[in-house]
């Protein structure tokens, strides 16, 4: 019976020593703590979303300001900024380089910025419609003036070889320069004229000329015929 009421009491928790009730009524302070930064901070938001709501609805009801520009604030605001502004059906963009610079711009969707714009914004400079509509007109006349010059401009061809001095060694010098004075360069057929590319002659006078050419063998081998039974050796004879 005794060792049976022994281990009943040795089960039983102990109270508490002075080291534990101290430590549970810190553990419960940082408890509440905690608790209350985090209802502060659920506050917080709330009211800056309430307030960006506001902002964004006077800014959406007046008619002259077409984009709005915010101080520099942390990526939490940011957030809430950016949520409220897709709610409200505007076009938002944060800009800066580093954390503590970052900063948010709104824009009505009828104002949206174009490419120009928004890489001005990154680079940390102003945007001036004024002075991009003036780049953007003189870099399309200087591409219209490039392109009017490359169709204009006429290079002249020349051939890669001098025919004279290439080809004087087999047909003589007088013939080589008679060929070199009566060849033109020609941009279509390379060195070679037009006029030696294609026969200009009707097909009749092409026919003549090959029937004269003809006639003119007949006679030659006529001639030549002629010429050969009209020729008798003498021979000697001797006793």
């Amino acid at each position: 019976m005794a060792d049976l009421l022994g281990s009943i009491l040795s089960s039983m928790e102990k109270p508490p020593t002075v080291g534990d009730k101290e430590s549970r009524r810190k553990a419960r302070e940082q408890a509440a703590r905690l608790k209350k930064m985090q209802e502060d901070e659920k506050k917080k938001k709330a009211e800056f979303r309430k307030k960006m709501e506001k902002e964004v609805s006077d800014f959406i009801q007046d008619s002259v300001i077409q984009k709005k520009k915010y101080e520099p604030m942390g990526k939490i605001e940011r957030s809430i900024l950016h949520d409220v502004a897709e709610v409200a059906g505007l076009t938002s963009f944060s800009f800066g380089e580093d954390e503590e610079s970052r900063y948010v711009m709104l824009f009505k969707k009828e104002f949206a910025p174009s490419d120009e714009e928004l890489d001005a914004y990154r680079k940390g400079e102003e945007w001036n419609p004024q002075k991009a509509e003036e780049k953007r007109r003189l870099k399309e006349l200087a591409a219209l003036e490039e392109e009017s010059a490359s169709r204009t401009e006429k290079r002249p061809v020349s051939p890669s070889s001098n025919y004279r001095d290439k080809y004087s060694h087999l047909i003589g010098t007088s013939a080589a320069k008679d060929a070199a004075h009566t060849l033109e360069a020609n941009r279509a057929y390379g060195c070679v004229p037009v006029a030696n590319k294609r026969d200009t002659r009707s097909i009749e006078e092409a026919m003549n000329a090959i029937r004269a050419k003809k006639r003119q063998k007949k006679d030659d081998d006529t001639e030549a015929g002629s010429s050969n039974a009209s020729f008798h050796p003498v021979m000697e004879l001797r006793p």
